[in-house]
């Protein structure tokens, strides 16, 4: 891992990419906070900082399929990922109770992983914010009461609100991944590498996209995600994002080499190691 000494992240401190930028990064590192993911990437771009923490997809919500757009079309390079464990609390000022609180702000995404909590408390308003972390501190820094937020424990602890009721999320094991993009990817050896990110599009005939996975499982290549991104110049053509994964770098690099052939745009978004292993 090159040392890197700024990072950015969507969001506020004590949000989840708060979070995975201290698990993730060995060294210190200074965080620069960016209220929606086009101006993370622009702050990366800008060099305003040298790499950035970016959720790509959750357990149960799924994709967050604007960010592959993201990292494609700004010719980003994926050079790491972590996966946390995503605890959605319900928090607000002390000294309030569940049946005083009348309106609940977060990020979409943990609206939607929580929805089922808030079907047994329907006079709960939920509106959509950009972070949960900013929620959590707009509570705080206003004196906001009857308001609450859906932040992670950290959140709690860095504004000083009590959780009014703890993992809230509609299923248990609740995981995102996130990956860690820079503007050129690791000059890691290859006995390093065994995890992929590729970008690729295909003829449309019969046919094609069997053909592709055909070629990945007969090189020894384990397809952990596929993820389809309309094209909007060409109606009905589309660009395919796949991670592999691989216990060898020569079977790998067999495949990719086939694929430059088979494949029309192919493009390598990244190689890392596997933080599943």
């Amino acid at each position: 891992m090159n040392l890197v000494h700024t990072v950015g992240i969507q969001g506020g401190k004590g949000s989840f990419h708060h979070i995975v930028t201290q698990q993730y990064f060995k060294n210190d590192v200074l965080v620069t906070e960016c209220s929606s993911f086009d101006k993370l990437v622009h702050s990366l771009i800008s060099k305003e900082t040298e790499a950035i923490v970016m959720a790509l997809e959750n357990s149960i919500a799924g994709s967050i399929i604007p960010n592959y757009a993201l990292i494609d079309t700004n010719n980003l390079s994926i050079v790491g990922e972590h996966y946390l464990d995503v605890q959605h609390h319900l928090m607000a000022l002390p000294n309030q109770t569940l049946t005083d609180i009348v309106e609940v702000y977060s990020h979409p995404m943990a609206l939607l992983q929580c929805k089922e909590f808030f079907k047994k408390h329907p006079h709960i308003k939920l509106i959509e914010d950009t972070d949960t972390a900013e929620v959590a501190k707009r509570i705080q820094s206003k004196k906001l009461k009857g308001v609450s937020a859906i932040a992670s424990k950290m959140a709690s602890e860095l504004f000083e609100l009590n959780i009014l009721a703890e993992s809230i999320q509609t299923i248990k094991n609740n995981e995102t991944r996130f990956v860690i993009v820079e503007k050129q990817n690791h000059d890691l050896l290859e006995n390093e590498i065994n995890k992929a990110s590729l970008k690729f599009e295909l003829e449309h005939k019969r046919g094609s996209l069997a053909t592709v996975l055909n070629v990945m499982s007969d090189c020894n290549l384990n397809l952990t995600k596929i993820q389809s991104l309309p094209k909007i110049e060409t109606p009905w053509k589309y660009a395919f994002f796949i991670d592999v994964t691989f216990s060898d770098y020569k079977d790998y690099k067999k495949a990719k080499s086939l694929l430059e052939i088979m494949a029309e745009e192919f493009k390598i978004l990244g190689e890392y190691k596997n933080a599943k292993q």
